[in-house]
């Protein structure tokens, strides 16, 4: 089985995109359960370094680095094709797969946040 993957940016135009990586698990409210996507969970800053990143989340904030991957991953969308498009011939079961972004690092979180909020 053949699919085609196209990439319409250009090899040095992709979109770069970065995975953040947590130690544990966040746990979303019962009241935000069925509204999952776009929710907001915290305010990613890279301070003056730029392998230095934090991520705050609440009252916590957890202090990251920027690690490159051992191999890069791509984004991809799958776009249905029609039958009478001439670009989508030879493709299997009338889809390709468009290029979105690349991943060639992600962010990781390997330390126990730090509480914002101290007792006076």
């Amino acid at each position: 089985m053949q699919i085609r993957i196209k990439c319409g940016c250009g090899a040095e135009s992709c979109r770069e995109w970065a995975i953040i990586e947590l130690q544990g698990f966040v746990e979303v409210q019962p009241s935000f359960q069925d509204r999952l996507q776009n929710l907001v969970i915290g305010e990613l800053c890279r301070p003056s370094s730029q392998e230095s990143y934090t991520f705050t989340v609440g009252y916590h904030e957890l202090t990251g680095s920027k690690v490159p991957l051992k191999k890069p991953l791509l984004v991809l969308k799958k776009v249905k094709c029609m039958d009478v498009d001439q670009s989508c011939e030879g493709s299997s079961a009338g889809t390709d797969l468009e290029v979105v972004g690349i991943i060639r690092h992600r962010i990781l979180f390997n330390t126990r946040p730090q509480a914002l909020i101290s007792k006076p």
